[in-house]
């Protein structure tokens, strides 16, 4: 399968920061590929680079086969791009905002209804309703619509789910896999370690490092030390009673549970499980319950993270 995207160390300064520092990657043609990484990672940067809006300082990138910086008039009009902040026109309608965007790219809003009908169907009832009105979820939908009017063979979307609601969240990602279902190249940033099991594969990024690339499950597998979940009552003490564990690696709050992560890689789970319940309860937390778990992508991250930043 050929590459859609070739990124080769591209490199973004900002003064004395390195938004993004020599990240090498491919996507492949019809693949969804995500970038899960919080703010700060880079991810904003590296999508406006690959969508010829800004120049790398360091490297080089290819999208459908074109150089990003030497061939970007050609490129972009095979590319859709939607960044992470609305930008479309508020005093406009949904109709008008895409007659808009149809009538940049040379097309019209008629020509391109069958491409577009997954998502515009959704919007219709609200055609005549300017674009400030719309709620979150409608507002991503409106954007997702005018990036993908021209028909193009890749779609950039920056976070399109931060600020909207779980159900818009969850539809969003439904109607990406409708798209990629037609063969379109889909590259999406998020910071939700949740959503990445949507993807085909991932990138884990940090400070504008990638930390890793694989598919969500290999990730996941790569996970090398005993996972630790603790329920207590009193979180704050027992976040900084587990701190306090001689063994323990890292120590985050995960959902209604801390999970600490053991340095002791090849130690058995159950029997350090006994002994951080022990030294809990010994430092005050009477009812704190400490069982095994598996690790998610979020646990990997996080993983990963504390190795970078130990290296």
């Amino acid at each position: 399968m050929s590459a859609a995207v070739e990124a080769e160390r591209v490199t973004k300064r900002f003064g004395d920061t390195v938004a993004v520092n020599a990240m090498s990657f491919t996507v492949a043609e019809g693949e969804l590929f995500g970038f899960i990484g919080p703010d700060g990672a880079g991810k904003t940067t590296l999508f406006r680079i690959l969508a010829t809006l800004l120049v790398p300082d360091d490297g080089a990138a290819r999208v459908l086969g074109r150089d990003v910086v030497r061939e970007l008039w050609t490129l972009r009009r095979e590319v859709g791009y939607m960044p992470g902040r609305f930008s479309l026109y508020p005093d406009l309608s949904v109709d008008e905002n895409v007659r808009f965007f149809a009538s940049v790219f040379g097309t019209t809003m008629e020509a391109e209804r069958e491409g577009i009908a997954p998502i515009y169907d959704q919007l219709a009832p609200f055609r005549d309703r300017r674009a400030a009105a719309l709620s979150g979820g409608m507002k991503q939908k409106l954007a997702l619509c005018c990036a993908l009017v021209h028909r193009p063979r890749i779609l950039f979307l920056d976070e399109p789910t931060t600020g909207v609601d779980a159900v818009s969240r969850r539809e969003l990602w439904d109607l990406l896999g409708t798209l990629k279902a037609t063969g379109l190249t889909i590259v999406v940033s998020t910071p939700y370690m949740d959503e990445a099991d949507r993807c085909d594969r991932v990138a884990l990024v940090q400070r504008g490092v990638l930390l890793a690339v694989d598919t969500p499950a290999a990730v996941t597998a790569a996970y090398d030390r005993p996972l630790l979940a603790v329920r207590a009552a009193d979180r704050f003490a027992a976040l900084a009673a587990a701190r306090a564990y001689p063994h323990a690696q890292a120590v985050y709050p995960f959902g209604e549970t801390l999970h600490v992560a053991d340095a002791r890689r090849d130690a058995a789970r159950e029997p350090l499980a006994r002994e951080l319940a022990e030294f809990l309860r010994a430092r005050g937390i009477a009812d704190a319950r400490v069982e095994a778990t598996a690790p998610t992508i979020e646990d990997a991250f996080i993983a990963r993270m504390t190795e970078e930043a130990a290296a």
